[in-house]
């Protein structure tokens, strides 16, 4: 009897044990737990950025499968990256995603360090769903205080990025639903941006995608080009942005994007 006791409790659980472990995961986090941190400012606005610390994805995890169902491990690279191997017990077998994250451009080597662990635990995770539906939500430009560094009104969150919703996916609606990003420069396929206002809307756009592919962290790529202009010259506020401010910024995009695709594909490598 110990023996068939024994041998039932090895049974992989059924499909639908799996599928509920995978809503659970990517179920939308309480907004109180959900904070934004501006990652590109424009005059008296900023880009508002939602994200979660690694202590939530830590709960989220903990909650789902139990402190003994998922772990974790890590290995630092020489460039300052850390690598994740998050592993997590689901369907009767531990399956494994990896990713990378980096370092924070805080001055102390320390807190670098250690945001590049938290980085690469919630990049890891996310390949699990959790915390997934943060990278769908769309762009919010918030009036924004640069002297206080914050917000004057707390950014808001869609209906569809609240708990408690059926859908497995935490997809928004047809309805709800950002529309499809164009990329900013002609090199992406597209005509070079008329002026300052559609660069802006378009490089914004451009940089969520990117974030959607795991490429980037949102909000990187307009801080990458709005710095480059900064050096060459050119005012913080891309909606002024003519002639060769814009050129600068088509060569800038697809600088940054060629180096982020090379930088995942030595990672993986590595990996």
């Amino acid at each position: 009897m110990r023996t068939s006791s024994k041998s039932n409790r090895e049974k992989s659980p059924p499909r639908t044990d799996v599928e509920a472990i995978t809503s659970a995961l990517a179920e939308p986090f309480d907004p109180s737990e959900v904070r934004f941190k501006p990652v590109a400012v424009s005059g008296s606005r900023a880009l508002a950025l939602a994200y979660v610390d690694a202590r939530v994805v830590q709960n989220r995890l903990d909650e789902v499968l139990g402190v003994d169902g998922w772990q974790d491990d890590y290995e630092c690279l020489a460039d300052g990256s850390v690598v994740c191997r998050l592993r997590l017990r689901m369907g009767g077998e531990w399956i494994t995603k990896v990713d990378v994250g980096g370092p924070s451009e805080q001055p102390d080597g320390g807190d670098r360090l250690k945001a590049a662990f938290s980085d690469a635990l919630k990049r890891a995770a996310v390949k699990f769903g959790v915390g997934r539906y943060l990278y769908r939500l769309p762009s919010q430009w918030m009036d924004y205080d640069s002297q206080r560094r914050q917000f004057l009104k707390t950014p808001t969150l869609p209906a569809w990025a609240l708990p408690g919703r059926k859908s497995h996916s935490a997809e928004p609606a047809d309805s709800e639903r950002p529309p499809e990003p164009k990329a900013p420069a002609k090199a992406a396929g597209h005509s070079m941006p008329a002026n300052g206002g559609e660069l802006q809307r378009r490089l914004y756009d451009y940089d969520a995608r990117l974030a959607a592919e795991g490429l980037c962290q949102r909000g990187d790529l307009v801080k990458h080009v709005v710095q480059a202009g900064a050096k060459a010259g050119h005012d913080s506020d891309l909606a002024s942005w003519i002639g060769p401010a814009i050129a600068l910024a088509v060569e800038e995009t697809k600088a940054f994007e060629a180096r982020i695709r090379q930088k995942t594909a030595d990672h993986k490598n590595v990996a």
